[in-house]
């Protein structure tokens, strides 16, 4: 059975809006299990198949620039903010997962989430390598970035962006570890007309693309926008 969380967002105006929390499935379907390469996988590849190499703690400030498929926008963290949060983030950044990384669920006037590596094979290895809570120092304001998770202690290497304050998420432990310093019109650009994801919406179902990776999404849901490479800025 996957987790659903259920959260009221917070509101920027006088209107408050409910809508389902960043959530990403605690449990991959079975179908997974068949798509299992036989094959050594390329050289380029086995880093992100080894979360062992994500060990490095980060700096206590740094940037991303994530260049996508509707223009650059840049992440800037603060590791004190969740210092958890912020080491996976940056490790995850070094090893290239978010190249390629379609942006999944958005939905307008709330967030959009992404971080569903597009090779199933790196998916199954991730899903495993749950890191535990951060206390929540921060709130979930427009452009401040934050884990989806399946309960506590779940986060892995899902992601999503505030539109909006959305701060009624701060309660349920959602803790921000970044914010968009560069480029928030482009955020809020993506396009957004899948709505929210299967089987409560049109857009793309996470288990399949767990399960499935870009092949997936790129065929099934073509109007989806990608990030392109994520890479760590040099001062």
């Amino acid at each position: 059975m996957l987790v659903t969380l259920v959260a009221v967002a917070g509101s920027c105006g006088r209107e408050e809006t409910k809508a389902p929390a960043p959530a990403a499935t605690a449990t991959a379907p079975a179908a997974a299990a068949t798509s299992v390469p036989s094959a050594a996988p390329p050289a380029a590849l086995r880093p992100l198949l080894d979360p062992s190499r994500a060990s490095e703690k980060a700096p206590e400030r740094f940037r991303v620039r994530f260049e996508t498929t509707k223009g650059p926008f840049v992440i800037e963290v603060t590791r004190a903010w969740a210092p958890r949060g912020a080491d996976r983030f940056y490790n995850l950044v070094r090893l290239g997962f978010y190249d390629d990384v379609a942006f999944f669920r958005v939905i307008d006037n709330f967030m959009v989430q992404f971080g569903i590596n597009g090779d199933p094979a790196v998916n199954r290895v991730w899903r495993q390598a749950q890191i535990q809570d951060d206390p929540v120092s921060q709130s979930n304001k427009r452009g401040m970035v934050t884990y989806a998770t399946a309960g506590r202690d779940t986060r892995t290497t899902q992601l999503f962006i505030n539109f909006k304050d959305n701060t009624g998420l701060d309660g349920q432990g959602f803790a921000p570890f970044g914010r968009v310093v560069e480029g928030l019109p482009v955020v809020d650009s993506l396009y957004s007309g899948y709505g929210e994801g299967a089987p409560s919406g049109m857009g793309p179902e996470q288990g399949r693309a767990q399960a499935e990776g870009n092949a997936y999404l790129k065929s099934s849901f073509p109007k989806l926008d990608f990030v392109k490479t994520a890479r760590l800025v040099t001062p």
